[in-house]
């Protein structure tokens, strides 16, 4: 039934959701992805669509909004209460290492944050992991694509804005790939409830390298993007 933040009615969605952050990048994904889809929720200006993928596998997608807490309640009640097993990021981020280049996809492995988010598991420092099935769909998709192959560690993290400017370096020194918002909450939520989850992410910026993606550039690498992870949830579906 529907909850406080998902109007949508039962069985709406398909087991496997692909879940970027912004509304209308959602939108856009249906409407330049998907066939035969329709809108299935749109609580507080966040959508979600169902539809057929071109190989006729159903799948949905849906915005989570910005940052831990938000996808931590998206993604919970769309396991919890509509029975989707396997969540999707496909977002941005900006980029830690010399050898990644912007709009290079990211598959994440694992997640860290600096959030106070999981405190209420009461295990500190949890290990916040990726599917080992879906990272490794991904994995092989962009290798069948001649893609570059980028797999490990991504930042959740709480601060856009860091009053600290080389706080990213400490975190580029273990080899953490780069910053986004979201990951570490949908990996500790899969967790916690026995489902899947994977977030692929798209270079946007970089903390080394100089240049910034444009809005037009944001499209088409996106659009790889959501190939590959389009391609990595079929099997699931």
């Amino acid at each position: 039934m529907p909850t406080a933040h998902i109007n949508a009615k039962p069985g709406a969605f398909a087991k496997v959701v692909l879940m970027p952050g912004d509304p209308l990048r959602a939108k856009w994904i249906a409407e330049n992805y998907l066939h035969d889809y329709e809108e299935v929720t749109n609580v507080r200006g966040i959508l979600g669509y169902t539809g057929l993928t071109k190989n006729g596998k159903r799948l949905s997608v849906m915005a989570s909004g910005m940052g831990l807490p938000s996808i931590g309640i998206y993604s919970h009640e769309l396991f919890t209460e509509y029975g989707v097993e396997t969540i999707i990021r496909v977002g941005t981020c900006g980029a830690y290492q010399e050898n990644i280049d912007l709009f290079d996809v990211l598959v994440c492995t694992t997640a860290s944050t600096d959030s106070n988010w999981a405190h209420q598991f009461d295990v500190p420092m949890f290990s916040a992991g990726a599917d080992f099935e879906l990272s490794l769909a991904a994995y092989n998709a962009l290798k069948r694509a001649k893609m570059p192959l980028h797999c490990g560690a991504i930042l959740s993290a709480d601060i856009f804005y860091d009053e600290d400017p080389n706080t990213w370096k400490k975190w580029a020194k273990l080899n953490v790939m780069g910053v986004e918002m979201e990951s570490y909450a949908l990996y500790a939520t899969a967790a916690r409830l026995r489902k899947r989850a994977l977030c692929i992410l798209t270079v946007s910026d970089h903390f080394i390298k100089e240049g910034k993606a444009t809005s037009e550039q944001r499209q088409l690498g996106l659009g790889k993007m959501i190939e590959i992870a389009i391609e990595t949830a079929e099997p699931f579906c």
